[in-house]
């Protein structure tokens, strides 16, 4: 992984060395990975993120995250992509805005099925990469990663500012460097319809899934 910035030692909590990251992407979670493996943190991530739609979609942002994986030699576990628990959980919240309600209920329901793998697997803590796009309510994010480890003693939530530091600026570097697959929503059906509203109000046209890679337009980091 790349050795040009010297970034502090991270110390999860209790010390603990060994970690279950929920990843949601390999834009955010590639400056989580090089941040933690630079600090000798032995981790795993947990791809659970049945909101993305459509499945084309969750295909390619699965398979960009599995590549760096398999690059860097990081063990990758594939969850289920169980989308009709998703849209059941999400019935009569389809018109919240985002970072809203419905938001709340996806994190919820993403790190719940994480910390249950972590304490099923023996991982004293998890966390997500999830917080380092300056487009999450981190504060909410949170609250969802503390209420999923509570049921079980043992497991901590992590809640390190994967932001500060210039974390953000290394997550869009890292992206171009590697190439990643740019995508241009959050991710589920409603953000997709959302965001394609405002590209007609604004005059742009609709999103093209599987178009958009870093490096070859200007980046965001939706």
């Amino acid at each position: 992984m790349s050795d040009d910035f010297t970034r502090p030692v991270l110390t999860p909590p209790g010390g603990h060395k060994k970690v279950l990251l929920h990843s949601c992407c390999a834009p955010c979670s590639g400056e989580v990975m090089e941040a933690m493996t630079a600090s000798g943190i032995d981790y795993t991530i947990f791809f659970y993120n049945p909101n993305i739609h459509p499945e084309k979609e969750y295909l390619l942002r699965k398979d960009e995250n599995i590549r760096f994986a398999e690059a860097h030699d990081v063990p990758f576990v594939d969850c289920d992509y169980d989308t009709e628990n998703w849209y059941a959980r999400a019935k009569g919240m389809e018109w919240e805005p985002e970072r809203g309600i419905r938001c709340t209920m996806c994190f919820d329901m993403r790190f719940e099925r994480t910390a249950l793998y972590a304490h099923e697997h023996g991982f004293p803590v998890m966390t997500s990469s999830l917080g380092i796009s300056r487009w999450k309510d981190m504060k909410q994010i949170n609250g969802c990663g503390e209420r999923a480890v509570a049921p079980y003693d043992g497991l901590e939530y992590w809640d390190y500012n994967w932001r500060k530091g210039g974390g953000s600026n290394r997550m869009i570097e890292i992206s171009k460097r590697e190439e990643f697959y740019q995508q241009e929503y959050c991710g589920c059906v409603y953000s997709l319809r959302d965001t394609n509203r405002h590209r007609r109000e604004v005059g742009r046209g609709p999103i093209e899934i599987g178009k958009m890679f870093y490096g070859s337009e200007p980046a965001s980091d939706e």
